[in-house]
């Protein structure tokens, strides 16, 4: 349990499939980030704790956490009976597919995410491993991008089934605006720039912290706030106090509701050296602000240069401070783009489109069965 996008992506599936009359049970490895007891209150199905991790545990220690974990699995897995098991991750792909098989679950459904960083080779192999042997009925990819990852990863093509991802739009609109936008330091004039995601090498953050001690000095009012926590923080901190934007960038740590954030937000800026379908873009999108974003995987699916957003080659601060400008200075245009985006990912990448999708694979194979 942790705030991430495959983790609201789950919840919002559940949700929707809760909401056509579907008894749902979702069941996590571990809490990572202590929202157990929060998320069993915001929703009406199970969610269970499956306790199988522990940060910091020693081997024989982790050993024991992971087989009692897996036992409170395979408990559930054949108590509850369940028709369909879905998995969102590779590592729940390897732990919890398996464990559905045996306890003969009819359709037992993989998810592919994007590029895991550090995933090992022979993990990898193993997953594709998996996939092709029937352990999965099928790998669902959130993008034609990711489908080609998987196959060069070793699954078979003909395993792997295309669901771009939805999201439910946040209620930014509901958000005081001015008195959010107070509570994050800014200033009525300020110009307010967004990134979302961990503070890992895959989001590429540092190119956002170097392109605005670019920005600033054109636009002084400019202020970056990069959403998110990880295990870069201390470099990006060396990095913003080393290029004297202290007072301009602020990492703002996790949030659990972002909504206030993305409503104080004027540009969001994506900066990832791989995505597969990048949530937190689609949702500032949706919330009609324009963006910025690097030109990889199946980002490139979701935004067309020009109309509704800019995109840029990753590891590129140069192109992106020029894009921050082009925007700043182009009001009109940036109102085109964030009408056009709202409209794209509302239209083509809502949840109740994307679940539809999973409902009908789910549908047809259990009438295979």
């Amino acid at each position: 349990m942790a705030i991430g996008g495959a983790q609201r992506g789950l919840l919002d599936q559940a949700r929707w499939f809760k909401s056509q009359g579907c008894k749902m049970t979702v069941a996590f490895f571990y809490d990572k980030e202590h929202l157990h007891e929060k998320w069993k209150q915001t929703v009406d199905f199970p969610i269970h704790n499956l306790q199988a991790y522990e940060l910091g545990a020693g081997f024989i220690r982790q050993t024991l956490k992971l087989i009692q974990g897996l036992w409170q699995l395979w408990i559930l897995l054949r108590h509850a009976r369940f028709d369909v098991v879905e998995t969102f991750t590779h590592d729940s792909n390897l732990i919890a597919l398996p464990l559905a098989w045996l306890a003969r679950v009819p359709v037992r459904i993989a998810t592919h995410r994007g590029k895991i960083e550090a995933f090992p080779r022979w993990r990898q192999s193993l997953h594709s491993l998996l996939i092709n042997i029937g352990i999965a009925r099928t790998l669902v990819a959130v993008s034609e991008q990711t489908r080609a990852q998987a196959v060069e990863e070793g699954v078979r093509a003909d395993r792997v089934t295309v669901i771009p991802n939805g999201v439910t739009p946040l209620d930014t609109v509901l958000v005081n605006r001015p008195e959010a936008r107070k509570n994050l330091g800014l200033a009525e004039a300020d110009i307010f720039l967004l990134s979302i995601g961990r503070l890992t090498y895959q989001k590429g953050q540092e190119y956002f912290v170097q392109a605005m001690s670019k920005v600033v000095n054109i636009f002084p009012n400019a202020k970056a706030g990069i959403c998110g926590d990880g295990p870069l923080r201390p470099q990006l901190e060396a990095q913003i106090l080393r290029l004297g934007l202290s007072d301009s960038v602020k990492l703002l740590g996790s949030w659990d509701d972002i909504s206030p954030i993305l409503a104080s937000a004027d540009i969001f800026v994506l900066p990832s050296r791989w995505e597969g379908l990048s949530r937190a873009l689609m949702e500032a999108m949706a919330a009609g602000i324009p963006v910025i974003a690097t030109q990889v995987d199946g980002i490139k699916n979701l935004v067309t240069d020009g109309v509704n957003g800019l995109l840029i080659p990753a590891e590129d601060s140069e192109k992106l401070e020029n894009s921050i400008l082009q925007l700043i200075e182009n009001p009109e245009m940036m109102k085109r783009l964030a009408a056009a985006a709202q409209t794209h990912v509302l239209h083509v990448h809502s949840t109740d489109a994307m679940c539809k999708k999973h409902y009908d694979l789910i549908m047809s194979f259990l009438d295979s069965k």
